[in-house]
């Protein structure tokens, strides 16, 4: 009983949860993707010990993490990995049916390695960190030694994995190296930016949430730089430097998104570094420190124009050959249904003018906590994107990425307190702030936004479960709305010692989703026969909503 009780006591809810799902994903596998598969066992495990480690000592003392937060190393090290080797065996099958190429296919493997390289990375960043602490606390002297050989064993088994599996695809060679160069700097550039985030944002962000950012931003810009270095190699370079699949055709949506966020993350080092150019402390006094904020406010505002205007669309024409100027494409875009896609604009800003008024009022003077206040939020997203998700998802997808840059410049502006816009951006963002947001950094807004936008945006190309694309609305819209409600009036019982989530709420969070998706398939069966009408552009979500509607009916017809 007492090996029974150890491992209980290291195993909580949250941990065996994920541990589950990872466990099922591998189960799903097929045999060409089994390197794969080991590999991200081979993190869960690293993660899970690390975690374990971490919660059992002193915290790191080089960071300062959310309070009252769990470490989350775990839940954060295998998400990006798992939704990527997901979404593999989703492209596996349409390449045995030939409906997706091969490139496409050896691409997400090579994604899945940076993703994975990362999470590594910054697990042996952590441990590294944990051995060389203090607090030797936990594991005991006798067992440092043991923990250590199994995991230099787990370390050095997932480097020959990695290599093997980028060996098999490169065909070894120079391409070899150049692959192997790329993953490992992704795992550099993860490490050097956790450990940026949580120095400039501390108390902002569990270790967990910011691995999580951190994978996610490098992940982002690296698919960008391959996408610029295959142009340079097409077009200076005389040899094979870049694999062929790096080359994969991307829509010109995604490199608009891509480049303009991108630009928006670069561009407060941007405004940093030019202005300790234009003001230094030696010539600044009491009395010129008014019009300094106004120079200052200048400055940032024209260095965002010249960035948007000039800098980001001359990259997203060298990275896509543009026929007219890309915002002159969003334009076209915007007005090729105009009646459709303005009509959806009118709705959504009149629904978000009317909530936001109404919900701003009873925050500043209710005493309803602002985490369920800020569930209303939550429901408003399924009432916003799900028609549009339904009837316009190539526009919903533009705007998705429209709605995140103004939400990075919002936020630029409000960190910055930019004149004479910071303040007041400042005080109205505050009061739908609680305790998991800080005066350095708000970021429930765009955890919201994200959590609908990612499903929605890995659903584009081959997809053949046309519920996919609504995991996020339905998630955060519906499971995560209930799930705060139920755990904060019924929640006893708690999945952690350090969270504060509750098994109650949980149950009430997968529950509400489930009826949800058994409302909403029908509807999306009637649905289908509009849009499968002459003209429509949807034929990704008539076809996925066949083939899952043909797999439920089967089983019913076997008995």
């Amino acid at each position: 009983m007492a090996p029974i009780a150890a491992v209980s006591s290291l195993m909580n809810g949250e941990r065996a949860v994920v541990l589950l799902f990872v466990l099922r994903v591998v189960t799903s596998l097929p045999l060409r993707l089994l390197p794969h598969g080991l590999a991200l066992c081979l993190l869960a495990a690293a993660a899970s010990y690390v975690e374990i480690r971490l919660e059992n000592s002193s915290s790191l003392p080089q960071f300062k993490t959310r309070p009252g937060a769990s470490s989350g190393i775990l839940l954060g090290a295998v998400t990006l990995p798992t939704v990527l080797i997901s979404k593999l065996i989703q492209l596996s099958r349409a390449v045995s049916l030939h409906q997706v190429s091969y490139e496409d296919f050896e691409y997400l493997k090579m994604l899945y390695w940076a993703a994975s390289v990362s999470s590594f990375g910054v697990l042996v960043f952590l441990y590294s960190a944990l051995q060389h602490s203090p607090d030797k606390a936990y594991p005991t002297s006798s067992n440092i030694q043991s923990n250590s050989k199994l995991m230099s064993c787990c370390i050095g088994l997932y480097a020959a994995l990695c290599c093997v599996s980028l060996a098999i695809m490169s065909n070894f060679g120079l391409q070899l190296a150049f692959n192997l160069v790329w993953v490992v700097c992704h795992g550099f550039a993860v490490v050097k930016l956790i450990q940026h985030l949580l120095n400039t944002f501390p108390s902002c962000a569990s270790v967990g949430e910011a691995l999580l950012l951190s994978a996610g931003i490098v992940l982002y810009s690296g698919d960008m730089l391959a996408c610029t270095f295959t142009k340079v190699n097409e077009g200076f370079v005389s040899f094979d430097l870049v694999s062929p699949w790096y080359s994969t055709n991307r829509s010109e949506r995604s490199i608009i998104i891509q480049s303009v966020l991108l630009a928006l993350l670069v561009f407060p080092l941007v405004f940093k570094l030019l202005l300790r150019l234009w003001e230094h402390p030696s010539t600044m006094t009491s009395d010129s420190r008014a019009p300094s904020e106004v120079r200052r406010s200048l400055l940032f505002f024209g260095s965002l124009a010249c960035v948007l205007m000039v800098i980001a669309p001359s990259w997203m024409q060298f990275a896509r050959d543009f026929q007219s100027h890309p915002f002159l494409w969003v334009f076209s875009f915007v007005f090729g249904e105009p009646v459709k896609r303005l009509s959806l604009c009118v709705y959504w800003v009149c629904l978000i003018y009317a909530s936001v008024i109404r919900f701003y009022n009873i925050s500043k003077n209710s005493k309803v906590e602002r985490i369920l206040l800020r569930k209303y939020y939550h429901l408003m997203a399924v009432s916003m994107f799900s028609p549009a998700l339904i009837f316009q998802p190539e526009f919903l997808d533009l705007a998705f990425g429209a709605a995140l840059a103004v939400f990075l410049i919002l936020e630029i502006i409000r960190v910055w307190r930019v004149w004479p816009l910071g303040k007041l951006v400042h005080q109205f963002m505050n009061a739908f702030t609680d305790h998991r947001d800080s005066d350095l950094l708000i970021v429930s807004h765009f955890s919201l936004l994200l959590g609908c936008a990612l499903p929605i945006w890995l659903s584009f190309g081959y997809n053949d479960r046309p519920l996919a694309p609504f995991a996020g609305i339905l998630s955060l819209g519906i499971g995560d709305t209930m799930a705060s409600l139920v755990g904060h009036k019924y929640g006893v019982l708690r999945w952690s010692k350090t969270g504060k989530k509750t098994i109650e709420g949980t149950a009430a969070g997968i529950t509400s989703v489930l009826v949800a998706c058994s409302a909403l398939l029908p509807l999306l069966a009637s649905t289908a026969l509009v849009l499968s009408s002459p003209g429509c552009n949807c034929e990704w979500f008539v076809g996925g909503l066949h083939g899952t509607i043909g797999q439920c009916i089967h089983p019913i017809s076997l008995l």
